[in-house]
């Protein structure tokens, strides 16, 4: 309504103003007031903050189940570019891994750049486009540690935190994460107990233990007033954590006792079941989702989750046959040889 007010007094203004271009005053001016009425001519900031979020409230809500919980992706350029593009493996998964393809409806791609939105929507998924901030470019690959890796995390920590504000519950799960089994049934989806669920890139054994090192790449946050004031206190402190990725930041809170502070219920993942090339299941007939954390480079992930969906056909070829005990997992040799150049640098 408000817009519509604005196009009308938009017209007349502009009416006016060329009534005086034809009717100048006895000097030949034209009257000031005639030029500042421009100003009622500019295009509505609020009309496209509106749009903004009416683009992304459509997306949410026809993505999220009836609980209002939704699985989030990030994409960028580098993960939809290539011969096998990462987000082709990412959607493999849901295809090929069992009661997986039922929850395609629910996954919403949140896209940072044109190219990756446009390859979204060509797939008919659900899709959004987030806007960078700070002009920052996150089409590229960024590698693991580099300045725009870091500032790509906060970015999407921001974002996450808005979602739990308009009381989205999410499970998020980065690209090159496979999901191989339904995870919910494991999350306790409906147990609104549970606030927070996190993968781990190592398991002590102890799912209630703060002494398990988190990973940021798979968790689940239920919508409440705890869980945003963690994401509050996590994002206020991007500005005094230089050099510090998201995940290491929250890791530092947990340790410093701010989930208890908060009354937090937190639940650490058994990598068992969530497992990852840090910690690999050994368990073909448990393992429900596989990281290709421990990893630093696009191409090395690919090569190596491309392993991952095979040694995953393999079973299910041979799993009514009662064959499957002696399936070992393929090793990540990619993954461990995109770190000689970075050790090289460090040491």
């Amino acid at each position: 309504m408000e817009s519509r007010h604005a196009t009308i007094l938009c017209f007349l203004f502009a009416g006016l103003v060329l009534f005086f271009i034809f009717n100048q005053t006895s000097d030949g001016s034209i009257p000031l007031f005639a030029f500042q009425s421009s100003q009622y001519c500019k295009p509505s900031t609020q009309s496209n903050t509106r749009n903004y979020t009416d683009a992304l409230e459509s997306a949410l809500s026809e993505a999220s189940m009836a609980d209002k919980t939704v699985i989030i992706a990030i994409v960028n350029k580098a993960y939809v570019e290539g011969d096998k593009p990462m987000l082709d493996l990412f959607l493999d998964g849901f295809w090929l891994g069992e009661d997986t393809r039922g929850l395609i409806p629910h996954l919403l791609l949140v896209a940072v750049d044109q190219t990756s939105f446009e390859r979204c929507r060509f797939l008919h998924l659900h899709c959004y486009k987030l806007e960078a901030d700070d002009h920052a470019n996150f089409e590229s690959e960024k590698l693991y540690m580099s300045q725009e890796f870091i500032k790509m995390m906060w970015r999407r920590t921001l974002f996450l935190k808005d979602l739990l504000k308009w009381g989205y519950s999410f499970v998020f799960t980065d690209i090159d994460v496979m999901w191989l089994r339904n995870p919910f049934p494991r999350l306790n989806s409906f147990n609104e107990s549970m606030d927070l669920q996190i993968s781990a890139d190592k398991f002590n054994g102890d799912q209630w233990s703060e002494s398990n090192p988190i990973n940021t790449g798979f968790y689940m946050v239920r919508s409440n007033n705890r869980t945003i004031s963690l994401f509050e206190k996590w994002y206020d402190r991007k500005n005094n954590s230089t050099g510090m990725k998201e995940q290491d930041v929250l890791d530092s809170m947990m340790h410093e006792g701010v989930f208890r502070e908060l009354g937090l219920s937190v639940k650490f993942l058994d990598t068992l079941y969530f497992s990852g090339f840090c910690e690999v299941s050994k368990d073909f007939k448990a393992v429900t989702t596989v990281h290709a954390n421990c990893c630093r480079t696009i191409s090395a992930k690919v090569a190596d989750l491309t392993a991952v969906i095979h040694d995953w056909k393999k079973f299910e070829s041979l799993s009514n046959s009662n064959q499957t005990s002696s399936l070992k997992w393929t090793n990540h040799v990619n993954c461990e040889d995109s770190w000689k150049d970075f050790n090289v640098i460090l040491g």
